[in-house]
């Protein structure tokens, strides 16, 4: 499997391609002949930069959306524009919920910035992932993933449209069974990062964890719940940690600190072949 990464808050050192940067994520995944784009960003910064890379909205299989959030699904619109046929999206449920979030006294609109049905007339098929579903005889989607450990408590500051808390159920992650074990592709993991890593052994069966890709949203995180995850992590000994978007560049020099070599900043333009 071939994971590059098509947009993030930062362009990888050295890059050759005039790529552009924002806060978001987008991930185009390369397995068995197939190319499947996991989030899109917030504007048509990842369909610019997904050209860059030789690769066309038509040329998919799909999109994956990891969860109901602007900076993540705010691109589908200039990829669906130009796809010229109707792909499947796949998404958990409550992904199109009104949320927002809340600091200082100050709300603010952070969900999906467009309507369903306009994304529907577009050619979005929006397919529903309420449990693992595979993609391929190695890949999965996670769903909505098992919440188990106790560190790894909900996010504060989100609220839904009533301000009751919001915890992101509709989070999702992908997950591959490779020959090196358990690879977990992340948009922010706001399930908590060891409960996905957790959850995607459960699944897959793998029996070792051989790395994570993605967002971590740990720059946000407490100081202990952050230890505790970085803690947890170390002992699941992966063989990669490439971390971006959401895990701040605090919680990058440490997860560089820790490991090392291992440590792969997973900004624009990085792949990496599991």
């Amino acid at each position: 499997m071939k994971i590059t990464v098509v947009l993030d808050n930062c362009i990888a050192f050295g890059s050759k391609k005039s790529f552009r940067a924002e806060h978001g994520l987008s991930l185009l995944i390369q397995h068995a002949g197939l190319r499947w784009l996991m989030d899109a960003g917030q504007t048509d910064s990842a369909f610019y930069n997904l050209g860059l890379l030789g690769v066309t909205p038509g040329q998919l299989e799909g999109f994956i959306v990891s969860h109901g959030h602007y900076d993540h699904t705010g691109g589908l619109v200039a990829m669906l524009a130009q796809a010229g046929k109707t792909l499947p999206v796949y998404m958990a449920p409550g992904i199109f919920m009104r949320r927002y979030s809340r600091s200082g006294g100050v709300q603010r609109y952070i969900g999906v910035p467009y309507a369903r049905e306009m994304l529907e007339s577009m050619g979005a098929d929006f397919c529903l992932v309420d449990q693992p579903r595979q993609l391929t005889e190695k890949l999965w989607i996670s769903g909505p993933v098992l919440r188990q450990t106790s560190f790894e408590t909900p996010d504060t500051g989100f609220v839904d449209e009533t301000g009751a808390e919001d915890i992101v159920t509709d989070d999702m992650s992908l997950f591959y069974a490779g020959e090196n074990g358990l690879t977990v592709i992340t948009g922010c993991a706001h399930s908590g990062l060891i409960n996905i890593i957790k959850y995607g052994l459960a699944v897959t069966g793998c029996k070792q964890l051989h790395g994570i890709i993605g967002g971590t949203h740990l720059g946000s995180a407490s100081p202990e719940r952050q230890d505790a995850t970085l803690d947890a992590l170390a002992s699941f000994a992966p063989n990669f940690v490439a971390a971006n978007h959401c895990t701040g560049f605090a919680m990058m020099t440490r997860l560089q600190a820790m490991f090392g070599e291992k440590f792969v900043p997973a900004f624009i333009g990085t792949v990496l072949e599991c």
